[in-house]
């Protein structure tokens, strides 16, 4: 681990697919660290990066077509973008493990449970088939699968959606990693079952001490679980805080918004639920500025030609929008503590005297 606490350090990435239509910026300018034992929530709607830029850590994403144009991720001290393929084999079976999106698909419907447990251990001459055995029942029973003799026997078709996601579970767990990053993990699930895989990775949590990276367009899963959030709109980080200050004293328009789709227990029958107008930005031809700026209500004519500078609210709390700025006009998301990051040029920084 780091000298800092942190298990996980990414600095300045920049990850892009080359396509048949164009080069598309998926990942731009991402920073962000993730401390021993906190789970931290990465947030935003549909193709802002979220998952990419989780698959970015691992290097699960396809090189080629995509491509890192700059950047470096460490884990525990190393770079990752500088890993042998030897080196990434152990990182993804025994460091960080991965819960995919969809439990139904990620799933090989031809081979039993048990096996697809223990592919993890492929290739490791310290454990035997018997040891492999023996931890692939131990996790299954951690994770609250019942009758783990007769699940480990089974086929994916065999289980229920909720059985699948604990499998899911159990694949990334099985050799105790330090970091396991959630995709969704519970978007195709019902609302009983999803409570009780969130409820898994909370008791799973502390039991281990593992961290967690949880993705989710769900604001009320981040509420529930995370210590941390970052929020991300276009391939970039607009807004990153504790869940407190992202919820209580939101300070980007992009959140706001979120916040304001969310259904309140008074809405009344009827009501229309507030929405962010506009789409996303073409990741082929990025903006030049804020990339939310053609959706915002308060945008100024500096939001479409110039990146805004980070701005620091706390310790923990920092955005990146020009309404920070000394000289923007007074809006309810002006905050008076703000603190300019003046970037003189990509990933290097000063602060702002």
């Amino acid at each position: 681990m780091a000298e800092n606490g942190n298990i996980l350090e990414m600095k300045n990435v920049v990850y892009s697919f080359h396509t048949y239509g164009g080069e598309v910026k998926a990942v731009r300018d991402v920073s962000f660290e993730v401390r021993k034992g906190e789970i931290l929530g990465i947030v935003g709607e549909s193709g802002c990066g979220k998952s990419v830029t989780a698959q970015c850590i691992m290097r699960l994403n396809p090189e080629p077509p995509g491509f890192f144009e700059g950047g470096a991720i460490m884990f525990n001290g190393k770079n990752v973008l500088e890993m042998s393929k030897k080196e990434l084999r152990k990182l993804r079976g025994e460091d960080i493990g991965f819960v995919f999106q969809d439990p139904m698909t990620s799933l090989n419907p031809t081979m039993r449970v048990g096996a697809q447990i223990e592919e993890v251990f492929l290739g490791r001459t310290d454990v035997t088939k018997q040891e492999v055995k023996e931890k692939a029942l131990e996790i299954m029973k951690l994770v609250g699968i019942s009758d783990v003799e007769k699940r480990y026997k089974q086929y994916p078709h065999e289980l229920s959606g909720g059985m699948k996601q604990r499998v899911m579970i159990a694949i990334a767990l099985v050799s105790r990693p330090g970091l396991v990053i959630c995709d969704e993990p519970t978007t195709s699930l019902d609302v009983t079952i999803e409570a009780q895989i969130l409820d898994l990775l909370l008791e799973l949590r502390e039991k281990l001490g593992m961290s967690i990276i949880m993705i989710t367009h769900d604001l009320g899963v981040i509420a529930r679980m995370c210590d941390r959030v970052i929020v991300m709109y276009g391939g970039k980080i607009v807004e990153k805080g504790t869940v407190q200050e992202i919820f209580y004293d939101t300070a980007h328009p992009y959140t706001k918004g979120l916040i304001g789709s969310i259904a309140k227990l008074d809405t009344r029958k009827g009501e229309r639920l507030q929405s962010i107008e506009g789409t996303p930005p073409d990741l082929f031809f990025p903006p030049k500025g804020c990339p939310f700026a053609a959706r915002c209500a308060y945008a100024m004519d500096v939001c479409k030609d110039e990146p805004p500078y980070q701005y620091r609210l706390s310790d923990e709390h920092s955005t990146n929008c020009w309404l920070q700025h000394e000289y923007a006009p007074d809006t309810d998301m002006k905050k008076k503590n703000a603190a300019a990051i003046e970037g003189k040029k990509e990933g290097e920084v000063k602060a702002d005297e």
